[in-house]
C-alpha cells in the first residue's frame, strides 16, 4: 500500500474594484498575448514565455473538462496555481509519473526540457509576484510533512530555489492541530480570504502540499456606486433572479464573434491584468466552452475595436471548492494518484502517492474605487444613446497578466447570487 498525501491548490480571492481612468491610448492594441517585456524583466520574460503555448492549452483543457462535470454550475479557478504546482510536483516524480505529469500539463517532452520548464515557472513566479503598480498578486507553496518523512534534501533545496517552497513539520496523527497550523497559514498567506482549507483530515496523512494565489487589483475605468441598481439576472428559461448591477457609459474595448454568437468586452485593471468578458448569446453556452481556445483569445485581440456603449455587469461574489483528482486523470495524470506512483525524488522511497487534489477558489467584483482617481474620468455626453451591452444572463470571465500571457483565471458565472 502506497501512504497517501494530499495537494490543496487555493486560489485566494481575485477582487476587482474600481479606480482611476484609463488613460488616452493606454494599452490600445495591446494583445494579452503579447507582453510587454520591461527591460529589467526582459531575460525572465523570455524564459518564461516558453511555457506561454502549453500553459494556455492545459487551461482551456481543464475548463472544457470541469465544465463538463459541473455543466450548470458556477465554476472559477486558477489554472497557473494549479499547472505550477504539478510542475514542482514533477520535480520528485520520477520515470512514467514524471513523464505524465510534464505531458498532461501539454508539455511536449521532445520539444522542451524538463530544465526548461522548471526555470520558465521560476521566472513566471518572479514576474507575477512583481506586478506593476496597482496589482496585488501574492503566489507561494508550502509542504506540510510528519516528522517520520524526511525529504530529500535535492527537493527541498530544488522546490525552494525554483518555487519559493516553504517546509513545516506537522503532527498529522493529531487531526486537529494539524488543521489548525494548515488553516492558519493559509489565512495568513492569503490576507485572511480563505479560511478552513482543509477539514476532517485522514490521519493516515503524511504530507500536505498547499498552492496558492492571492490577487487584488483595481478598474482602470471605474463603476461610480450609484449608478449600481437592482437588476434582472436570467440563469435559464425558467430562473430569474435580482443581482445589483454595475453600469457605465464610455468607450470600452469590443468584439462581436460571429462564429462563436458571443459578445466579447475587455477591461484593464490597473497594472498588467486584463479581463475579457464573454457574453454568449442565449442557448450558445455549451457551444462556447467546448470550442474555447488559446487560437479563440487571439482572433478576440485581434479584432477588437473601441466603441461607445452603456455596460451594465453584475456585482458579484462566488466561491468554490473542487477535488480535481479526476480531472487531472481524463488529462493523462493518472500514475501519481495511484499505487504506481514514483515520487521517490521526494521521500527517496517509492512509498508515497497522492491522495487527493483540492482546488479552493474565490472571486470578487465590485465598484469601489478612490474619490481621487475617479476625479479624471470625463463624463460622455452623446446627441443619441449608446448601445447597450448588459451581462444579464450566463457569461465567461477570463484574466489574463499581459506581461507574462498567463491566463491567471477562467470563470464561468451561472449565477451570481450563488456564492459557493
Amino acid at each position: 500500500m502506497k501512504t497517501t498525501f494530499c495537494i490543496s491548490l487555493l486560489l485566494a480571492g481575485l477582487h476587482a474594484v474600481a479606480h482611476g481612468q484609463l488613460p488616452p491610448n493606454h494599452h490600445n492594441g495591446h494583445d494579452p498575448n503579447e507582453p510587454k517585456l520591461h527591460m529589467n524583466h526582459r531575460g525572465e520574460a523570455i524564459a518564461c514565455l516558453k511555457l506561454v503555448p502549453n500553459n494556455a492549452d492545459f487551461a482551456f483543457q481543464f475548463f472544457k473538462e470541469v465544465t463538463l462535470e459541473a455543466p450548470n454550475k458556477n465554476i472559477f479557478f486558477s489554472p497557473v496555481s494549479i499547472s505550477t504546482a504539478f510542475a514542482m510536483l514533477a520535480l520528485g516524480a520520477r520515470s512514467t509519473t514524471r513523464t505524465q505529469i510534464l505531458e498532461g500539463l501539454t508539455f511536449n517532452l521532445t520539444e522542451i526540457q524538463e530544465k526548461e520548464i522548471h526555470e520558465g515557472f521560476h521566472n513566471l513566479y518572479h514576474m507575477l509576484s512583481h506586478p506593476e503598480n496597482g496589482v496585488q498578486l501574492t503566489m507561494g507553496n508550502a509542504i506540510f510533512l510528519t516528522e517520520k518523512l524526511k525529504p530529500q534534501k535535492t527537493f527541498l533545496d530544488d522546490a525552494k530555489a525554483l518555487y519559493q517552497l516553504e517546509a513545516f513539520t506537522t503532527d498529522f496523527n493529531n487531526p486537529t492541530e494539524a488543521e489548525k497550523q494548515i488553516n492558519d497559514y493559509v489565512e495568513r498567506k492569503t490576507h485572511g480570504k480563505i479560511t478552513k482549507l482543509v477539514k476532517d483530515m485522514d490521519p493516515q496523512t503524511v504530507m500536505l502540499l498547499a498552492s496558492f494565489v492571492f490577487f487584488k487589483s483595481n478598474w482602470e475605468k471605474p463603476f461610480k456606486p450609484e449608478h449600481t441598481e437592482e437588476r434582472e439576472f436570467f440563469v435559464d428559461a425558467e430562473t430569474t433572479v435580482k443581482v445589483p448591477m454595475m453600469h457605465q457609459t464610455g468607450i470600452f474595448d469590443f468584439y462581436f464573434d460571429e462564429e462563436l454568437s458571443c459578445t466579447v468586452v475587455r477591461l484593464h485593471y490597473n497594472g498588467s491584468a486584463t479581463a475579457f468578458l464573454v457574453l454568449p448569446a442565449k442557448g450558445k453556452m455549451n457551444q462556447l466552452e467546448q470550442t474555447l481556445v488559446k487560437e479563440t483569445i487571439q482572433k478576440w485581440s485581434d479584432h477588437l475595436f473601441q466603441s461607445l456603449m452603456s455596460l451594465y455587469f453584475p456585482k458579484f461574489s462566488i466561491s468554490g471548492s473542487y477535488e480535481i483528482t479526476n480531472t487531472l486523470s481524463k488529462m493523462g495524470i493518472v500514475d501519481v494518484f495511484t499505487d504506481q506512483a514514483d515520487l521517490s525524488g521526494i521521500t527517496g522511497t517509492p512509498e508515497l502517492k497522492v491522495s487527493k487534489v483540492v482546488h479552493k477558489a474565490s472571486l470578487d467584483v465590485d465598484e469601489r474605487g478612490t474619490e481621487a482617481a475617479a476625479t479624471t474620468a470625463a463624463e460622455i455626453v452623446t446627441v443619441s444613446l449608446p448601445p447597450t451591452i448588459e451581462f444579464n444572463h450566463p457569461f465567461l470571465m477570463l484574466i489574463f497578466d499581459r506581461d507574462t500571457n498567463s491566463t491567471l483565471f477562467i470563470g464561468k458565472i451561472v449565477n451570481p447570487t450563488i456564492t459557493s
